[in-house]
């Protein structure tokens, strides 16, 4: 099977021994995108604000890999606090319109870098 990394300057810089993305056919996997900022690795303070960069990096990710997150066919989220959840699902709606990924949420004890909320996702891209 023929792999690609995908990597952009536009999201964070991986922080342990994983790819942004990797595409394998039509299928490119994008790794957890915490809200942090790509210029610096800073994470934002705040749920809500780490959210939005969050799906700003993940749009970044998919942009790189020659789509947008309308191509996100799945998206696994991670929150430490799950009352979060009802304000998370106003700010995805923001980003992403029907018909919405499918989509796993749960809470966690804790993320790296001390983040609050995490995304990953599948997406399915034309074929090159």
């Amino acid at each position: 099977m023929n792999k690609n990394v995908i990597h952009t300057h536009q999201a964070p810089q991986a922080v342990g021994t994983y790819s942004q993305a990797v595409r394998a056919g039509d299928m490119v996997f994008l790794s957890g995108q915490l809200g942090l900022e790509p210029a610096n690795g800073n994470l934002l303070e705040g749920f809500e604000e780490q959210t939005h960069q969050v799906f700003r990096n993940l749009r970044a990710v998919c942009e790189a890999a020659g789509g947008d997150l309308g191509d996100i066919v799945r998206l696994g989220v991670f929150l430490t606090d799950m009352t979060n959840f009802a304000r998370f699902n106003q700010i995805m709606g923001e980003y992403f319109a029907e018909p919405y990924p499918a989509r796993a949420a749960v809470q966690v004890v804790g993320l790296p870098k001390g983040g609050v909320v995490e995304a990953e996702a599948t997406m399915v891209c034309s074929p090159t």
